[in-house]
């Protein structure tokens, strides 16, 4: 059973975010069932994904002039800091407790983020971008 499954209600309306939500939750799906060898590899492609996502994310805020892009960074900056600190662990051979953070917070997150800061940000985006 997939962490998150993509539904169209998952859409904010911003066709390359949307696309960025879409190929997260594949690599985020991908994670579960990873042998323990495999797992760090999937792990830094999912962290790779989300540092690029959220930098494209970051200069559409930017070129809107969103009121409050520094907030939303910050979140962005607090999970790839998150993400760093699971890779640095299983550097350790701690892959127990990346695979927790995966499936007890990261999954989560996105739905929060997603319905929050996300959604918010894409209805500035269209209104200002179009």
């Amino acid at each position: 059973m997939p962490l998150v499954e993509w539904t169209e209600e998952l859409a904010v309306g911003v066709p390359s975010i949307d696309a960025a939500h879409h190929e997260f939750i594949d690599l985020l799906n991908a994670l579960p069932d990873a042998s323990d060898a495999e797992f760090p590899r999937l792990f830094a492609q999912l962290a790779a994904h989300s540092r690029k996502h959220f930098a494209e994310e970051e200069r559409m805020m930017e070129r809107s002039s969103f009121p409050v892009t520094a907030v939303h960074k910050a979140e962005h900056s607090r999970v790839l800091a998150e993400m760093e600190q699971m890779q640095q662990q299983m550097k350790r051979g701690e892959i127990a407790a990346a695979r927790a953070y995966v499936t007890d917070q990261l999954s989560a997150w996105f739905i929060l983020h997603r319905n929050t800061m996300d959604y918010v940000t894409a209805v500035h985006i269209q209104r200002t971008l179009g």
